[in-house]
């Protein structure tokens, strides 16, 4: 068989002890590659992660620090307070999600207030259906300037009936979190780091509270993208992580079961969850301001994770609605093709 000259080449070069230069590759196109595309051209969007089926396919700081450091998550802690609920009711520290503020941390309840305050439950507080006025938007700044901020929140007026309209409500959380904190004799400090970041084995920095002592529910926490990639996958897998039952599956279950709907997004919210579909793919999210995302795709086993600049407004109709389009229209057709 005659010999080639890239043969020939070689086996001189073998002979004389030569090394020949390696045939020059292509570089490889990285997974995900429009999506990461589309990721950078968004001046506000500091990190992405995504993974498929357990493998992670993108992990990207494109501003920032790395995606293995805390940062503010913002109302993402809503969802994990939420779920604090979740692992307080797998364990028989509260009875259920119909368990009364009454019933369970009646001394969180200031003096003068509304009857109907004994009587809100746990579920009331989960979905932000507590009927209180809000203690978010224009009324944030008066409520942590407030000398107690249970207290403050509990003695807004009732502007709806308890269960009844979505009022988003970051005061709703914080009184969840205190009462969680009341009934266990715990921080919620302590049962995050315990029955969440102990189990993902996650680290969970503390963070504000207020001046009883109590931690902020329902924003400031720091977690890491990838922390909060592990807390979206052991959810999206039925509340399971490393073979391990971190949350039961019928508090996944019920957490992604619409309750009642969000006025300004139009999305369904479950307890912590904003619940919808993008692209023709259902899909659950964690929320917070500036556009700190966890965003579950139960039907492709997809988790994306994005974490950006916590001071800039991320509204429906602005950054938001961006961050939906790169979901998906970009992410999803790509996880697809994955």
């Amino acid at each position: 068989m005659p010999i080639d000259r890239r043969q020939f080449l070689a086996g001189a070069a073998t002979a004389l002890g030569l090394a020949l230069p390696a045939v020059a590759q292509a570089p490889r196109r990285p997974r995900l590659a429009g999506t990461l595309e589309a990721a950078r051209s968004l001046r506000q969007l500091n990190a992405l992660v995504v993974a498929r089926g357990g493998e992670i396919l993108v992990s990207e700081a494109l501003r920032g620090p790395s995606p293995d450091r805390p940062v503010n998550v913002k109302s993402v802690s809503k969802t994990l307070v939420a779920a604090l609920l979740g692992a307080a009711i797998d364990r028989g520290v509260v009875p259920g999600v119909r368990a009364t503020l009454g019933e369970l941390a009646p001394g969180l309840i200031p003096d003068g207030a509304d009857p109907r305050v004994r009587a809100l439950t746990l579920e009331d507080l989960v979905s932000l259906r507590s009927g209180l006025e809000r203690t978010s938007g224009p009324n944030y700044g008066a409520w942590v300037s407030s000398g107690n901020w249970v207290a403050f929140a509990l003695s807004r007026p009732f502007v709806a009936e308890p269960g009844g309209a979505m009022l988003y409500s970051t005061g709703s959380f914080h009184i969840l979190g205190a009462a969680l904190a009341e009934v266990s004799g715990r921080s919620l400090l302590a049962l995050a780091r315990d029955w969440l970041g102990g189990p993902l084995d996650i680290a969970i920095p503390s963070w504000t509270r207020d001046p009883q002592g109590f931690y902020l529910g329902g924003n400031e926490m720091a977690l890491s993208p990838l922390a909060l990639l592990r807390f979206g996958e052991m959810v999206r897998t039925g509340g399971t992580w490393g073979g391990r039952q971190v949350l039961s599956r019928d508090w996944v279950d019920r957490s992604l079961t619409p309750r009642t709907r969000s006025p300004f997004s139009g999305l369904d919210y479950g307890y912590g969850w904003f619940l919808g579909a993008s692209a023709g793919e259902r899909l659950a999210l964690a929320r917070g301001y500036g556009g700190q995302i966890v965003c579950l795709l139960p039907d492709l086993e997809a988790t994306v994770v994005i974490t950006s600049d916590p001071t800039q407004p991320a509204r429906s109709g602005g950054y938001f609605g961006d961050l939906m389009r790169l979901v998906g229209e970009v992410a999803v057709p790509e996880l697809r093709a994955a």
